[in-house]
C-alpha cells in the first residue's frame, strides 16, 4: 500500500486562490483563504510553496493522463505511480521554508488545518494496513475471480545444437505434470542462433516441430519467443546459444552491427538498432533478416497455427528477448544495483544522433553525454544522473528523446513486419522491469535500458501506444518482486517493483491494449505466488483490469519438487478462481501420485 505522505514541490510562479475549494477539501475556511490572499497581494515578493497533500483515493491514472480523484483540477504532471493514485488537495505556506509575517494569521490557519487533515490520513492508513496484515496472514480469496491462464517457460536448452529436443523422454513425463496440474500451455524460445545456424535463410525447424508435436498430443497449448539474440549472459541463462555463426562472421569485420559502449565494447548478444536498414548482411537489412526468419517459422509449422496449438507469439526486440537496450551486461561487468551506461556508441546510432542534433540546430548535441557514469556508477556519482543533474538540461532532453525514440521506432518497425505474418495470432512483446533507482528523480538504470521515464514524464505510455498501434500486447516482468523485501536485501538500490508494475500495466490499459505478466526469478514460495496474484488481478482498480495470461519462469526440477509443485498447483488453481479450501485434504496425495507416475514413467498417453 503506499504511503501516506506530505511533499512540498517547488514553485517559482505564485499560486492563484481561484483554486481554493481544493483548500476546502482540508477544512480550510474561505476565510482564511480570502486572508492569505489578501497577504499574497500586499507582498508581491512573496513567493508561494505548493504543499501537496496526498489522500488515499483508490483511482487509476485517467485517459488524459492525469489524475483523476475529489479534486476538480489536478496538473497533469504531477502524476502518481503507485497503486493507490491519490487525490490531490492544494494549501500553501510560506516561501521557500521563510516564517510567515506575524500577522499572517491565516497562512497559520491554512498550515494547522493541514496538519490536522495529515493525521486524519494517516489515522485512517493506520487501521488500513493493520486490516491489511490480517487479510494477508488468512489470504486474498480468489475464487470467482477470472480465469488467467498459465504458461510454463521450458528450458533454455529444450532444442539442443542439433535441432532435437534435448531429453524428450523426461520432458515428456514433466509436461504431462503440468497438464495434471492444471497448467494451460507452454512457451519456448526459438532461437535465431540454432534455427539459421547453417547459413543465410537455410532454416531448421524440426526439433520445434517434434516438441509441438509433444505438446499438442498432452493437450497444452504452445507460446513461443522469437528470440534473435545470444543465450547467455543474463540473469538465469544457464546455456550458451549464441547468434548465428555467419552473423558473427558478418560482425568481425564490421563490429559495429552491435551494440557498443563508450570504451567501444562490442556487445554480441544483439544487433544494434543502427543496422535495421542497413544493408550489411548479405545484402538484406536487420528488419529484413528478421521478416525472413518469422515467415519461415509460419511456413513450416503452419498445422500448428491451423489446429490452434500455437495460440501466441512474444516477439524479441532486444536482449533477453525484451525491449530495451542491453544497458546492464553482466558479462562487461555489471553489477546490481548499477545505473548501467548508455548503448549508442557504435557508428550507425552516432551517425543518427548526429543527425538528430544538426537538425534540431545544436551540432554539438551531437555526442552521448559524457557525465553518465559507468555501469557500476550510482546515480548521485555522476553529473548527468544527479539531483537537479544534466538529464532536466535542454540538451540532456533532447538526447533522452532520441535515445529512447530510436528504442521505439525499432519496435514498431519490428511489429509492423510481424502482423504481415501473424495476422489473426495473438502477438505480445515483452518490457523488462528495471526497478531500482526507480525512487530516484532521473530513474537512471530505466533510462540507460531506453525507458524516458524520469520524474514527471511517463516513459511507458509511448510504448504502449506503439504497441496499441500494432495490435500487440505488452508483456512485463519481474511481477513476483516485493519492494519491502529489496528494501530489506539492499536499501541503496531505491528499488520499487511494485509502483513500476503498477505504472506499467496501467500505461498499457490507459494505450487500450491488454497486458500480460511473467516473474522475472525463480518463484517458488507462497509469497512470492501471493505478489503475482495481487499483480494479475490488482484488487484496488476501478475498471476491473486483469492480466490475460502468466508466464511461469521456468520448468526446473526443483519446481516438480513434492512441497513446490503443491505449492504450485495451489498457485494455478488461484490464478484459475478456483477454490481452494479443500486442496489440503483432497490434492496433497494427488501431488505425490503425480510425482510417482513421473518417477516410473508410467503416464497414459
Amino acid at each position: 500500500m503506499a504511503a501516506t505522505t506530505t511533499t512540498m514541490i517547488q514553485q517559482r510562479s505564485v499560486i492563484s486562490f481561484e483554486n481554493r475549494t481544493h483548500v476546502a477539501e482540508l477544512g480550510i475556511t474561505r476565510a482564511a483563504a480570502d486572508a492569505a490572499d489578501h497577504h499574497h497581494h500586499a507582498d508581491h515578493h512573496l513567493r508561494r510553496q505548493l504543499l501537496v497533500v496526498r489522500l488515499q483515493v483508490p483511482c487509476r491514472n485517467s485517459k488524459n493522463h492525469g489524475i483523476r480523484g475529489s479534486c476538480a483540477v489536478i496538473p497533469n504532471r504531477i502524476k502518481s505511480r503507485k497503486k493507490d493514485s491519490p487525490a490531490i488537495c492544494y494549501a500553501f505556506s510560506s516561501p521557500d521554508g521563510e516564517t510567515p509575517p506575524r500577522d499572517s494569521g491565516a497562512l497559520e490557519s491554512v498550515a494547522e488545518a493541514v496538519e490536522k487533515a495529515t493525521a486524519t490520513v494517516n489515522d485512517r492508513k493506520a487501521q488500513e494496513d493493520s486490516a491489511e496484515v490480517e487479510e494477508t496472514e488468512h489470504e486474498r480469496d480468489f475464487t470467482g475471480t477470472p480465469y488467467v491462464p498459465i504458461y510454463v517457460m521450458l528450458p533454455l536448452g529444450t532444442i539442443n545444437a542439433e535441432n532435437e529436443v534435448s531429453e524428450p523422454e523426461v520432458l515428456n513425463r514433466d509436461l504431462q505434470v503440468l497438464k495434471r496440474v492444471g497448467v494451460d500451455g507452454v512457451m519456448v524460445d526459438c532461437w535465431w542462433g540454432l534455427v539459421e545456424s547453417r547459413g543465410p535463410q537455410r532454416y531448421n525447424w524440426s526439433g520445434y516441430h517434434d516438441l509441438f508435436n509433444m505438446v499438442r498430443d498432452i493437450g497444452l497449448k504452445q507460446q513461443v519467443v522469437m528470440s534473435f539474440h545470444q543465450c547467455g549472459g543474463n540473469v538465469g541463462d544457464d546455456i550458451v546459444i549464441p547468434v548465428p555463426q555467419w552473423v558473427l562472421n558478418v560482425g568481425f569485420e564490421n563490429p559495429d552491427i552491435f551494440f557498443t559502449d563508450q570504451r567501444g565494447t562490442h556487445n554480441p548478444e544483439c544487433l544494434t538498432w543502427g543496422v535495421d536498414k542497413e544493408r550489411v548482411f548479405r545484402g538484406r537489412t536487420a528488419i529484413e533478416v528478421y521478416y525472413d526468419y518469422m515467415r519461415s517459422f509460419r511456413t513450416q509449422l503452419s498445422e500448428f497455427f491451423d489446429d490452434g496449438t500455437l495460440t501466441g507469439i512474444d516477439i524479441g526486440l532486444g536482449p533477453a528477448g525484451e525491449l530495451r537496450y542491453p544497458s546492464y551486461p553482466e558479462l562487461l561487468g555489471w553489477v546490481y544495483p548499477g545505473i548501467g551506461e548508455f548503448q549508442c556508441y557504435d557508428k550507425y546510432l552516432n551517425r543518427s544522433l548526429v543527425k538528430a542534433a544538426e537538425e534540431r540546430g545544436h551540432p554539438q548535441w551531437g555526442t552521448p553525454p559524457k557525465n553518465a557514469g559507468h555501469y557500476n556508477s550510482r546515480p548521485y556519482e555522476t553529473g548527468f544522473f544527479r539531483e537537479k543533474g544534466d538529464y532536466g538540461s535542454y540538451y540532456g532532453r533532447f538526447f533522452l528523446n532520441w535515445y529512447s525514440r530510436n528504442l521505439i521506432e525499432h519496435a514498431d518497425r519490428v511489429l509492423n513486419l510481424a502482423n504481415t505474418i501473424f495476422e489473426g495470432i495473438k502477438m505480445g512483446a515483452k518490457i523488462s522491469g528495471v526497478h531500482w533507482w526507480y525512487k530516484t528523480p532521473s530513474h537512471a538504470a530505466e533510462v540507460t535500458a531506453g525507458f524516458y521515464n524520469v520524474n514527471h514524464q511517463d516513459g511507458y505510455l509511448p510504448i504502449a501506444l506503439m504497441l496499441a498501434k500494432n495490435k500487440a500486447a505488452l508483456i512485463f516482468t519481474c511481477v513476483e518482486l516485493r519492494t519491502s523485501e529489496l528494501a530489506r536485501i539492499n536499501a541503496e538500490a531505491m528499488s520499487d517493483p511494485e509502483a513500476l508494475t503498477w505504472q506499467v500495466m496501467n500505461s498499457a490499459w490507459d494505450a487500450g491494449i491488454p497486458v500480460a505478466t511473467e516473474n522475472a526469478l525463480p518463484c517458488y514460495d507462497r509469497e512470492g505466488y501471493n505478489r503475482i496474484l495481487e499483480s494479475v488481478k490488482p484488487r484496488l482498480n476501478p475498471d476491473n483490469c486483469h492480466a490475460i495470461f502468466f508466464t511461469y519462469l521456468r520448468l526446473s526440477p526443483k519446481l516438480l519438487e513434492e512441497h513446490h509443485l503443491f505449492e504450485f498447483m495451489r498457485f494455478v488453481r488461484r490464478l484459475h478462481g478456483e477454490p481452494i479450501a479443500d486442496l489440503d485434504l483432497s490434492d496433497g496425495d494427488a501431488v505425490l501420485a503425480i510425482l510417482e507416475l513421473r518417477r516410473r514413467g508410467k503416464f497414459e498417453s
